[in-house]
């Protein structure tokens, strides 16, 4: 949770805390208990604003706008969250083979969730009778923290997290009764869409919550970043890797992966994103770091720089299987290419280097299958903070790359739209004034320097898919 510091826009507070991972069926995340995020947010707010008297917090910009919770409302308890890919695998799970194969062919990758409430409700006899009893609701992370913080008065979403479930319309701007109704999903179960731009005012002892606006953690960074106008580019290199384009008012999608979104909506201003992912970014580096290949990922630079290249060796970063374009969920994460001279620096730069190969795969897609020319690129997340990463991404898509002096910008994000609903800052512009750039990356080298690395990386990526079963 990050706090601004001032109209300056400078953050005053950070705070983070780990609530654990949740437990995985097989490769794929699987359920947990929504209750501790109350607790864990509540203890972080608190830490993080301790010298704040009256703080706007956004409950959704928390990176889970693709977890889904059923909360039984005679008790307000969360009774079941259940991850994108689970509820993604569990449809495939019943769905005719053509439907499986037509969802794994278009945009709606592994990341890009459906509800199956037959699956659901198969497996919780308490969600069955919530539901029958219409005391239960579905919603993402931002409607559960909303409902615990103003003690059950508010239930609600808004668009950006809305658009992120598959079961919006970005088109309509509704959800979808089709998809719900293929689904057995009623849509009284379903939250309200707003802009939440009001204020839900709620007391925690002598610390006032002020819920000020709600977005989801992607859509926050590109506000943040100032992305506002068409053709703007957000390269987020976090957890995963996600690239995001301003589409204007209208959603654009692509048969290779990626999907349309809600940006932001405030008033009768409706902002659109294309969006393409990567997984396992940061994973592969914190990985790497668990095998004591070095103590501390701002190492990774320095020792990849000091080699020319990484002698053949080529890692695949897919432990959650492969994203756009390739779209092969039953992927292997691999290293190819080992020798007896191979040592750890070799295998840190070819971590490196896989995720400036992915990031020029997710750009040609956009390219090719978004046609809207780029009017700039602007880069956040912890790895955006690698220098050799940033470089080599921008040789291999011949583009400049802004880097911002403040990398965590879904918080940022949410604070700048918090504080355009409560005239903290006029407008936009304002806004644009206060972005402070860290540094600008320029293709040094041209593409077809790294074009035999990545052809041998490609085989790499190749020989690693169709791994598990399904």
């Amino acid at each position: 949770m990050g706090l601004p510091g001032g109209s300056d826009g400078k953050a005053s507070a950070c705070n983070a805390g780990d609530l654990g991972s949740i437990p995985g069926l097989e490769r794929f995340p699987g359920e947990g208990n929504g209750n501790p995020l109350q607790y864990s947010f509540l203890e972080n707010s608190m830490d993080g604003g301790a010298c704040v008297k009256r703080i706007a917090l956004d409950p959704p910009a928390l990176g889970s706008p693709d977890t889904t919770l059923s909360l039984d409302l005679s008790v307000g308890l969360g009774v079941r969250t259940l991850s994108a890919e689970f509820v993604f695998r569990c449809l495939l799970s019943w769905s005719p083979a053509r439907w499986a194969s037509s969802f794994r062919q278009s945009s709606i990758t592994a990341l890009f969730y459906f509800e199956d409430s037959r699956r659901i409700h198969a497996r919780s006899t308490r969600v069955r009778k919530a539901v029958e009893e219409e005391n239960c609701c579905f919603g993402t992370v931002d409607t559960w923290l909303l409902h615990k913080l103003t003690k059950g008065s508010e239930f609600a979403t808004d668009f950006s997290n809305a658009s992120t479930t598959g079961l919006f319309d970005p088109y309509e701007m509704c959800w979808s009764k089709i998809i719900t109704s293929l689904l057995s999903i009623p849509l009284s179960l379903l939250p309200p869409v707003k802009d939440t731009s009001k204020e839900s005012v709620d007391e925690q002892k002598d610390l006032i919550f002020v819920c000020l606006w709600q977005v989801a953690d992607q859509q926050s960074a590109m506000f943040g970043e100032c992305c506002f106008q068409t053709g703007d580019v957000k390269l987020t290199m976090g957890t995963g890797t996600f690239l995001d384009i301003n589409t204007g008012n209208k959603p654009q999608q692509s048969v290779g992966g990626f999907y349309p979104l809600i940006g932001w909506k405030i008033g009768q201003e409706v902002v659109c994103l294309a969006e393409g992912n990567a997984g396992d970014t940061g994973t592969a580096i914190a990985w790497a770091q668990q095998l004591d290949l070095f103590t501390d990922a701002a190492e990774t630079e320095k020792m990849a720089k000091s080699l020319e290249d990484s002698e053949g060796v080529y890692f695949v970063p897919s432990f959650s299987g492969l994203q756009a374009p390739l779209n092969d969920p039953c992927a292997c994460a691999s290293f190819m290419g080992l020798k007896p001279s191979t040592n750890k620096y070799h295998l840190v730069r070819a971590i490196l280097e896989s995720i400036a190969f992915r990031n020029k795969q997710l750009y040609e897609m956009m390219q090719k299958e978004i046609h809207i020319p780029v009017r700039k690129i602007r880069a956040d997340g912890g790895v955006c903070k690698n220098s050799f990463v940033m470089q080599m991404t921008s040789d291999l898509i011949n583009e400049t790359i802004d880097r911002p002096v403040h990398v965590d910008m879904s918080c940022l994000g949410a604070a700048s739209l918090a504080g355009l609903a409560v005239g903290f800052w006029s407008d936009k512009e304002e806004l644009k004034k206060l972005r402070q750039s860290e540094m600008v990356f320029k293709p040094q080298k041209k593409w077809q320097e790294y074009e035999m690395n990545m052809g041998n990386w490609v085989k790499a990526v190749k020989r690693s898919m169709n791994w598990y079963k399904t």
